[in-house]
């Protein structure tokens, strides 16, 4: 994950703007506006000495460059820059940076947010989610950045920077995730861990604290803004595959058929722990004895999750490291008794080690070219957040040799300081890290078995029809609950349209359209009803006294009842709308 900029490479279409609305941040804009718009974007040779080009660029390696290609056309301006005049006033400014934001958002969806948009620009252009709306508005700084050179002291540039700045802020504010610090005092061995740190070249402006309800985390010392560098970890103490090759261990295990790095790793970990003369055991020192991760579940909580789908993912999971450690022990043991003594690999310390690694690895990008994953001593204390400060930081920076963690957001002195893990479900969190996020999380999907028309059936090549899977989640989310839409993803309606009717050409509001409609979100709606059904009823007993794994459990299974029923709503009331409908045709 890096910062890119933007260069769109077709001429501005102003015949097709100016015949159409154009949105912006959810709100129309008038005509004279977009033409105003227009205006910025004519040809470079156009351009005025006082005009400055801002890049703002779509990769044409993008893994879905055909699909933001034509969401960018039918913008109406795939255009190669933004152009702002040096002495534009603060509203040009403003329409400016919504336009670059409008473009950037596009180029920056990820799959998820561009199956659940579709194909609409006036549903892509505006807030899609907070992972979105950081990387399309950092990508404008990189372009801004690029300029300061040759425009550095231009106040229209500053201008720009300030306002996007801002926004980002605002972002920030609006996911704010806050919790209270409980103390420092129970933090000795992490101050000594990150004393061994700076000793041997670490560089950070964050303090390890404890959070209520979250346990450790990082804090800011001191005010830090977009770009700098929280934390800078030397290649030195990273714990990674090359360091198992310094162990006796490692000519055994090479020899072991279907042997993987990460298994190397797993066993040394289990053995390094235990190691009172390790170069890591402060690291180790600092380490929970129990990681109360989804893998770790009770019988209880197992049961807890009876009609979910993670009853099924954790049980496979756990029977999948079952597998892998009898593969390995004992015969390891056996065998090499005086490098895997066996008080030391028994299946509670293997368990241990596969949470300590699932937990708390990142996979970094080395200088050369392999990707390799790795436990990075200071980095693990770092909590997740669905808005965090650092997004960008999976690359090895050759020049200094280290890991750097920079901030794609301001973080303020004593702010605990949010590092985004990736773009996982809820589900995944629970099961390999223990929590569920404080806010909604964009990436809780339902996965769907549904058997729907194959590719061949379509009469046409729309660009939704070639999605070969699908899912739902929350319609909280969407912004779309008209007819034809109703909050679900515009893939998912598509396929099953087409399944009634291969030769569908376009949604108009017509009987045998109707008709369809009102067949899908009905068969929709008893499928999600069953579903929520399936969960049994919410439980209300005191959640304080509960134990920890049948207290996610149970969160989490509330967590599935509010999506299920959040779609079972949706399609009663696209009904309504339909029926609606059907009724004008029928007096």
């Amino acid at each position: 994950m890096f910062f890119i900029s933007i260069v769109l490479d077709a001429e501005c279409d102003c015949d097709k703007v100016s015949a159409q609305a154009f949105f912006i941040t959810g709100r129309l804009v008038q005509i004279q506006q977009v033409i105003q718009l227009l205006n910025q974007n004519l040809p470079h040779d156009a351009h005025t000495d006082g005009d400055i080009l801002l890049m703002l660029e779509l990769p044409e390696n993008d893994k879905f460059f055909k699909k933001k290609k034509k969401l960018l056309e039918d913008m109406g301006c795939y255009a190669k820059h933004v152009s702002i005049q040096s002495s534009a006033s603060p509203g040009e400014l403003k329409s400016s940076l919504l336009l670059m934001l409008q473009r950037a958002r596009i180029i920056n969806l990820d799959e998820l947010e561009l199956y659940f948009g579709g194909e609409d620009v006036t549903d892509m252009v505006g807030f899609n989610s907070p992972r979105n709306e950081m990387e399309a508005l950092n990508s404008i700084l990189t372009a801004i950045a690029k300029l300061d050179g040759e425009h550095c002291s231009t106040t229209a540039l500053q201008e720009l920077r300030v306002a996007a700045v801002n926004l980002i802020s605002e972002l920030g504010e609006k996911f704010k995730e806050e919790r209270k610090v409980v103390t420092q005092s129970r933090c000795e061995q992490e101050k000594c861990l990150q004393q061994w740190g700076k000793d041997r070249g670490v560089k950070s402006q964050l303090e390890i604290s404890y959070f209520e309800g979250a346990g450790r985390g990082a804090v800011a010392r001191q005010d830090m803004r977009i770009g700098d560098i929280a934390l800078e970890i030397p290649l030195s103490i990273v714990i990674s595959e090359n360091l198992v090759h310094e162990y006796d261990m490692y000519s055994i295990l090479e020899k072991v058929k279907g042997m993987s790095a990460e298994t190397m790793l797993l066993l040394w970990s289990m053995k390094e722990k235990h190691n009172p003369d390790s170069k890591f055991r402060l690291y180790f020192d600092t380490l929970p004895e129990v990681f109360n991760t989804g893998l770790s579940f009770g019988m209880e909580a197992i049961m807890a999750l009876d009609g979910t789908l993670l009853l099924e993912e954790i049980v496979q999971a756990k029977e999948h490291l079952r597998a892998q450690y009898d593969e390995l022990f004992p015969s390891l043991c056996n065998d090499h008794p005086d490098v895997f003594p066996p008080e030391q690999y028994r299946w509670e310390q293997f368990l241990w080690a596969c949470e300590l690694w699932y937990s708390n690895s990142m996979k970094i990008l080395f200088s050369d070219g392999k990707l390799r994953t790795c436990l990075i001593p200071v980095a693990g204390f770092l909590n997740h957040s669905t808005c965090p400060h650092i997004m960008h930081y999976g690359k090895v920076d050759s020049t200094t040799n280290s890991i750097k963690f920079p901030l794609s957001r301001s973080c303020n002195a004593g702010e605990q300081c949010f590092l985004g893990y990736g773009s996982f479900s809820s589900s995944h969190l629970l099961t390999f890290y223990g929590f569920l996020p404080q806010l909604d999380n964009y990436y809780d999907l339902i996965p769907l078995d549904i058997d729907v028309a194959s590719n061949e059936d379509c009469a046409d090549t729309d660009l939704t029809s070639d999605w070969t899977s699908h899912m739902v989640r929350g319609t909280w989310f969407s912004k779309n609950h008209s007819i034809f839409h109703y909050g679900l993803p515009p893939p998912l309606l598509d396929r099953m349209r087409r399944a009634r009717n291969p030769f569908l050409q376009s949604m108009t509001l017509t009987p045998e359209n109707l008709e369809i409609e009102l067949e899908i979100l009905r068969d929709l709606c008893s499928l999600f009803e069953d579903m929520r059904d399936g969960l049994g009823d919410p439980e209300f007993e005191n959640r304080e006294t509960t134990s920890w794994d049948v207290k996610l459990a149970v969160d989490f299974k509330d967590l599935q009842r509010r999506i299920f029923s959040s779609i079972v709503a949706s399609c009663q009331a696209g009904c309504e709308l339909v029926e609606c409908e059907l009724q004008r045709y029928t007096l």
